[in-house]
């Protein structure tokens, strides 16, 4: 058999595998306890992201390992970036607008390109009861300015984000200007005993950072109940209050710079209930 027609019969085989795993996660959240819709649409309500007067920009290029963010990265010095891959596109524009970059990953040997700036660990990121691993506070405390509260935080962390997010005190979190983070098994919010959990680590964050963006990452399915649409796996950007001032027009979605993670499928568009009042 010809390479090109292997190469073809497995991309056919990888999209196949993808719309079986899409089903099983919709089978598996139709099997658990579900929230209340109300409950649901109010803590999505909470997350709607609103425009603020710094446009956003596109930071890292295309595709997978880019984000939107705002357009504020003027004196940022430092970036913290758990969760590595084979591509630091985001990383690699802020080393080159001069900041210092940190990146910690135990599943690599390190990023996969260089720059002066970089200062990478190999170790993953957890909590106070994972003693094995790297903890947010002790690491930024062993590497960054205690007068710098202007840092960035870019995290994928397959899921960890939650041990992190909670295990680090919020005094330190107000010390990053801009939060991105990639959230993982968001479907779970339709069931009642995690929704909980959610609405609590969201209220969190929302005393100091306000929304400024989500992307759902196409590589993951929807999650649905009634017209609440959730999608598995999405992007957020959050900008530190002090430096959001709220526009009165609405974000628009999808965004113009918005970018698929995967290129052979659609990008997917942050359904409706997330940034359209009249449907929740």
């Amino acid at each position: 058999m010809r390479e090109d027609s292997v190469e073809s019969l497995r991309a056919e085989v990888r999209r196949q595998m993808d719309d079986l795993n899409r089903s099983l996660a919709a089978i598996e959240y139709r099997a658990v306890p579900l929230g209340e819709p109300d409950e649901i649409a109010a803590l999505i309500a909470l997350l709607r992201p609103e425009a603020g007067e710094k446009p956003l920009i596109r930071v890292g290029g295309p595709g997978d390992g880019g984000y939107l963010v705002p357009d504020d990265l003027d004196g940022v010095a430092t970036c913290f970036s758990p969760g590595v891959s084979d591509r630091a596109n985001f990383d690699l524009a802020l080393a080159e607008r001069g900041a210092r970059v940190f990146l910690a990953d135990a599943s690599v040997d390190g990023p996969p390109i260089s720059h002066p700036n970089f200062r990478f660990e190999k170790a993953f990121l957890g909590d106070a009861l994972q003693p094995e691993r790297l903890r947010l506070a002790d690491w930024v405390a062993a590497n960054a300015d205690p007068a710098d509260h202007d840092m960035v935080l870019q995290m994928d962390i397959e899921g960890d984000e939650y041990r992190v997010l909670l295990d680090t005190p919020p005094s330190l979190l107000r010390r990053f200007r801009m939060l991105v983070i990639e959230f993982h098994d968001l479907g779970s919010l339709l069931n009642h005993a995690t929704l909980r959990f959610h609405r609590h680590l969201f209220a969190r964050l929302l005393q100091d950072f306000a929304v400024v963006h989500i992307h759902p990452n196409n590589a993951m399915p929807v999650a649905r109940l009634g017209e609440i649409e959730i999608p598995e796996v999405m992007e957020f950007t959050f900008h530190r209050r002090d430096r959001h001032v709220r526009a009165p027009r609405p974000p628009a979605f999808p965004h113009p710079l918005d970018c698929a993670n995967l290129d052979d499928r659609p990008d997917l568009v942050l359904p409706a209930c997330w940034h359209r009042a009249e449907i929740a």
